[in-house]
C-alpha cells in the first residue's frame, strides 16, 4: 500500500489518500485488524471516491503511541490534515465507535454513517474474569498467543491467512497501546441524536453481547437501515466485501 506518515498531536499515523476530485469517503478499521482489511473493497471504492484510510496508533504501519491519545481526537486530526470538512464515514468495530462519536460531537462534519459491527461505547459488556486471566497469561507469551485468543473470540467464521494476519496485527497493537488510549465519551444513550443516513451491518456469528448491542443501536438510531448477516463474524470486509460494498453504496449519498 502507498501512503505516508502524517503528523498528529504528540505522534504520527500512517494514512493513504487516493486523491482526485471524486466525493470523499473515510474508512476506519476495526480493533481486530488494521487498514489492510479494506483491501478487498479498494478497487471499487477507488473508482467511485477519494478514499482516505489510516492505521490507528500502534496498528499496521503507524508508530506505537508514546503519550495518551483518543481515537476520536485522532480522527478529527486526520480529517483536518486532509482538509475534509464534511464526509461520509465507514467504521468497523472500534472504527464504528469513532465514527458515531464524530457524528455526535460534530454533526455537521458527517454526511452519512456506514457501521459494520460497531462498538457501542456505554453498552455494558459482561465481565469475564476467566477470559481476563487467559489474556494475562497470553501476554507473557507474546502477541501470537494473544492473537490466538482474538481468533477464537472474533473470527468464528474460520481462519484464513488474511484473517490470521489481521488478528496478529491487532494483537501487536493491543500490547503497544495498552495504557495509552483514553476513553472517548460514551455514545449509547445519545444514538437517538444521529440525524444522517445510517446503516448498520452485523453478523449472527459475532459475540452475543456485541450482536445484542448492535440490535439495540439499530433500533435507537433514527431511520437506521439494520442488516443482520447469517454466519458472519466480526470481520465483514474480509468475509463478504461485496455485501459491504452494497451497504456503502446504498447508504452514502451520490
Amino acid at each position: 500500500m502507498s501512503g505516508n506518515l502524517i503528523p498528529l498531536p504528540d505522534g504520527h499515523v500512517w494514512a493513504e489518500d487516493t486523491g482526485g476530485d471524486r466525493p470523499p469517503l473515510v474508512l476506519l478499521h476495526p480493533g481486530v485488524g488494521d487498514s489492510r482489511i479494506w483491501e478487498p473493497l479498494m478497487p471499487a471504492l477507488r473508482a467511485e471516491h477519494r478514499v482516505i484510510r489510516y492505521d490507528a496508533r500502534g496498528y499496521g504501519q503507524s508508530p506505537a503511541p508514546e503519550k495518551p491519545f483518543s481515537m476520536l481526537d485522532d480522527l478529527v486530526s486526520v480529517l483536518d490534515h486532509f482538509g475534509l470538512s464534511r464526509t461520509p464515514v465507514v467504521g468497523c468495530s472500534q472504527g464504528g465507535t469513532a465514527a458515531i462519536g464524530l457524528a455526535l460531537a460534530d454533526p455537521g462534519r458527517v454526511t452519512a454513517l456506514v457501521l459494520l459491527c460497531p462498538g457501542i461505547s456505554g453498552y455494558p459488556v459482561p465481565e469475564d474474569p476467566a477470559l481476563e486471566q487467559e489474556f494475562e497469561v497470553a501476554v507473557k507469551d507474546g502477541p501470537d498467543a494473544v492473537a490466538e485468543i482474538g481468533l477464537r473470540l472474533w473470527a468464528a467464521a474460520g481462519r484464513t491467512p488474511e484473517v490470521v494476519e489481521q488478528l496478529r496485527s491487532a494483537a501487536r497493537a493491543w500490547l503497544a497501546t495498552d495504557g495509552y488510549e483514553t476513553d472517548d465519551p460514551p455514545v449509547r444513550d445519545r444514538l437517538g441524536e444521529i440525524r444522517v443516513p445510517t446503516s448498520l451491518l452485523v453478523g449472527t456469528a459475532d459475540r452475543d453481547w456485541l450482536l445484542a448491542s448492535n440490535r439495540e443501536a439499530g433500533q435507537r438510531i433514527p431511520g437506521c437501515k439494520y442488516v443482520e448477516v447469517p454466519g458472519m463474524d466480526h470481520l465483514p470486509p474480509l468475509r463478504d466485501p461485496e455485501r459491504v460494498l452494497t451497504q456503502i453504496r446504498e447508504t452514502v449519498p451520490k
